[in-house]
Parts: structure tokens; sequence; C-alpha cells
């Protein structure tokens, strides 16, 4: 039981140095007495602290190259040359700003269509339409049920009647 106690330990150990080894390595920290024992007698640890080392001392000699001196200058010649080509495809009629402010006018007007005509129910008085027009019947039907909305409809009561308008007068009597 002591055994496996110590193995975890030492497992534990291992952990809390390789989460300290890229610091350590970079020179940022330095190892604790109680690290270093621990360095001494775990194989593992040391070699990749090692490692960690090597490959730091390779960073820090490692320089970036500078680009050459015309390298600003053949990049803008080369983004006029792509900017100067025709664009080809359906794709950059979308990129004109006022092609693309008609294309949404457009598009919202007949979204705006579609949606007042799948939404809008007469529920309220308004002419009723035969299904069938063209027949002389159905017609006379549509008359009549018309004259009866109309006649019942209130606010024909509350206009002003034109005095000049004889068929007016006629029937308002």
């Amino acid at each position: 039981m002591a055994v496996a106690e110590r193995e975890g330990e030492v497992v534990k150990k291992c952990e809390e140095i390789r989460e300290r080894m890229p610091d350590v390595a970079a020179g940022f920290s330095e190892i604790t007495s109680g690290e270093n024992d621990h360095l001494a007698g775990c194989g593992a640890c040391s070699e990749q602290l090692k490692a960690m080392r090597a490959t730091m001392s390779l960073l820090d000699e490692w320089q970036a190259p500078e680009p050459s001196p015309y390298f600003d200058v053949r990049l803008q010649a080369r983004l006029r040359e792509e900017m100067a080509k025709p664009q080809t495809g359906w794709m950059h009629w979308f990129r004109r700003p006022a092609l693309a402010a008609a294309l949404t006018v457009i598009m919202g007007v007949g979204v705006g269509v579609i949606f007042t005509r799948t939404n809008h129910s007469p529920s309220g008085p308004g002419p009723i339409v035969s299904d069938q027009p063209g027949s002389a019947v159905s017609d006379l039907e549509t008359l009549d049920k018309n004259h009866d909305m109309y006649a019942d409809f209130e606010l024909l009561d509350d206009l002003e009647v034109q005095k000049d308008v004889p068929a007016t007068q006629q029937n308002a009597d």
C-alpha cells in the first residue's frame, strides 16, 4: 500500500513539474529544490526538461526573415492587377451597392405582397364576390348582397349628401 501511495505522489509531482516546465525552460522561473530532487530521480522529467531547453534555445537563435525591399511595391501592383480584371460570374452583381439596394427593395416588396395576400382574410364588411362570375344569376345575387351590406353600413349615413346630384336626393327621400 505504501508503494502505491509513493507512486501516486511521484505521478502528482511529475504533473506539477510538467506544468511549470515551459516557464523553467524559457527562463521565466527557477527550479525549486524539491523539483530539482525530483528531476534527479525521474529520468522522464529530466529528459523532457532537457528537450524543452534545447527547443527554447533554438527558438531564441531563430531570426524572422526580413521581407525584400520591393515586397510592398509588388504587393500593391498585384492588388491593382486583380482589381482591374473583369469580374466573372453572377456574384459580382451583388457587389454593386445600387444593385444590391434595388434587389433588397424588390425582395421586400415581393415578400410584403405575398404576406398581405396570404394573411388577408375578409373578416369585416367588403364587397362579396361570387366564385363563378359571369353568369347573370350569380351577378344579380352579388349585387343584391352588396346592396344589403351597404344598406346596413352606418358610416354612409354620416356622410353629407351632395345637393346637386338628383339620384341621391330621390333615394334619400
